[in-house]
């Protein structure tokens, strides 16, 4: 088993590099990191390009045997605690990351589901993450996002969803003005979020409704 030790090798760079909004985007890849994130990504039979794993962990049994099993089907990559730390962006890393591609999703909306939410504006990563979670527990496969708001696939946000990104569907809009009319033509009603209403959440029939979530 070759080894990694050099945080100078050209796959590492690369890896390392999937860090930046553009490189992802020109790329059309990102990370997932953490042995519950890659558990999800063989469970969801994501599009996965490489397998990194921290030999220290893989020798100390941090990482399960079934688990190092299921990896090894894949294309895998060993290197050394230094090189680990870095690539990882968690504290305390559990010695397992992975580079997935982005699958070409459809771009277009679904307009068959009673209900499709709209983010304009969400910066933190911790939030979108949180949203993207709420939107796959009840049901929903996709997410509309706006030019302003932050990048789904950014690692924070990823580790947030918890493998929520595995299974909605992020279509980005170029003009959420212009993607909110096209939805009226489609029967749909446009609601916004606000603190200054006496409405409540749950007095609301969703059947056919846009949910629009503003910073």
């Amino acid at each position: 088993m070759q080894v990694i030790t050099s945080k100078d090798n050209e796959v590492i760079k690369s890896i390392r590099k999937l860090k930046d909004k553009k490189y992802r985007e020109q790329e059309n890849k990102y990370l997932v990191e953490g042995i519950k994130l890659i558990e999800e990504a063989l469970d969801e039979n994501a599009s996965i390009d490489t397998i990194v794993v921290c030999e220290d962990c893989e020798k100390n049994g941090t990482i399960e045997q079934k688990l190092m099993f299921e990896i090894a089907k894949h294309n895998c990559i060993y290197v050394s605690e230094k090189v680990f730390n870095a690539v990882t962006e968690v504290t305390n890393p559990q010695g397992i990351l992975a580079v997935i591609n982005k699958e070409n999703k459809e771009e277009n909306i679904d307009y068959n589901q009673d209900m499709i939410v709209v983010l304009d504006g969400i910066q933190d990563p911790g939030n979108l993450g949180t949203i993207l979670r709420t939107v796959d527990s009840v049901g929903l496969n996709q997410i509309i996002i706006s030019k302003q708001t932050a990048d789904a696939y950014n690692p924070k946000v990823v580790r947030s969803t918890m493998g929520a990104i595995f299974r909605v569907n992020v279509i980005v809009s170029e003009d959420i003005v212009k993607t909110l009319k096209e939805a009226k033509k489609h029967k749909f009603k446009v609601l916004a979020t606000s603190l200054e209403t006496n409405n409540n959440i749950y007095d609301i029939d969703y059947n056919k409704k846009v949910l629009v979530i503003r910073k």
